[in-house]
């Protein structure tokens, strides 16, 4: 959708932008189903990007320690007990500027994959920048899903990062969707963007071709010792909007409820799903079954009469659409 038609849709009077959204909503995922993600950072600390929002920048004093890659043994119990917790899709991030093919810790994340992926959940993976060898491999692996977000639009892009741009971002992207693994991708609000921005943001995401598979909408949790610690959250009215709009906008994605979920309350996030949100990251502290926040989100679930999804793990990648264009809307 372009920038004209998206602004009329998230200015238009809030119960007719639910009416709408809701509707795209039943018309793709009829199940009343929701995806149960879980993330894991398998290497903490010690980035050398700039990301204004990121606690794990080496560049900032947030207390975070540098941490080395977990090994695979570690990870895969993390992994069981999340499947045991009902998570269907098992995200793990690095915090680094990326990967490549021939090192050490690219062939360790390689072999993290292959173990992962026998467990029967998705493989989600976010490891920064990738060519298109390093993707290649990755789907080989098991590597179900991407997630590259690119945070916010192309014009306040180089407020919150200097360390990379934009293209760099659609760049991986690129080589993510030609190698045949889905796209999870979205961005954060609250960094001092403005609406506009957001629905710039909306704009280039839509114009993926493929579309996302997923997009995630996270609030930003302002850092302590980062850039943007004194950032002003957003409203939940804004929230919402900008939920239902991405539903409208990317009608075949999962819109999955991401950061800063643990400060909404139920009557919040029953909104949000309603407006076409149909994935939550879960039980992401400890994981284990006594674990209060997945068991607080379970029965929320149950009072909505919804039910986890169940995992897809030789999901395939959204076809191309002949009539879109390759690449991203950047104008």
């Amino acid at each position: 959708m372009r920038f004209d038609e998206l602004k009329r849709v998230y200015e238009q009077p809030f119960f007719e932008l639910l009416k709408q959204a809701r509707a795209v909503h039943e018309a793709h995922w009829p199940e009343n189903e929701v995806q149960l993600c879980t993330l894991l950072s398998i290497k903490t600390g010690g980035c050398s990007e700039d990301c204004s929002y990121c606690a794990q920048s080496a560049r900032y004093s947030t207390g975070v320690d540098r941490e080395q890659l977990m090994e695979t043994c570690d990870i895969l119990k993390r992994a069981e007990a999340a499947r045991s917790n009902g998570s269907t899709r098992f995200c793990m991030g690095a915090a680094w500027k990326g990967v490549r093919d021939g090192t050490k810790r690219f062939d360790q994340v390689l072999e993290i994959v292959r173990s992962v992926s026998e467990l029967g959940m998705e493989v989600c993976v976010t490891l920064g920048e990738l060519g298109a060898e390093e993707a290649r491999k990755l789907r080989e692996a098991g590597v179900t899903a991407y997630n590259h977000n690119i945070d916010t639009s192309p014009e306040h892009y180089p407020k919150i990062v200097s360390t990379h741009t934009f293209q760099d971002r659609l760049n991986t992207i690129r080589h993510v969707q030609d190698a045949g693994m889905s796209v999870c991708c979205g961005g954060i609000v609250g960094m001092g963007e403005t609406a506009d921005d957001r629905l710039r943001m909306l704009e280039v995401l839509s114009e993926f071709n493929p579309q996302p598979e997923s997009v995630p909408i996270n609030s930003l949790m302002p850092m302590p010792g980062t850039p943007l610690e004194g950032a002003e959250p957003v409203t939940t009215f804004d929230l919402i909007r900008m939920i239902a709009t991405t539903r409208i906008a990317v009608p075949g994605a999962k819109v999955r409820l991401s950061a800063g979920r643990t400060n909404m309350s139920e009557e919040t996030q029953t909104l949000c799903f309603f407006a076409g949100a149909n994935s939550i990251f879960y039980g992401d502290k400890l994981l284990t079954a006594s674990n209060p926040q997945a068991q607080q989100d379970l029965a929320l679930l149950e009072k909505l009469n919804l039910s986890p999804q169940t995992p897809n793990p030789a999901l395939t990648a959204p076809a191309v659409e002949a009539c879109r264009p390759l690449e991203p809307a950047m104008s």
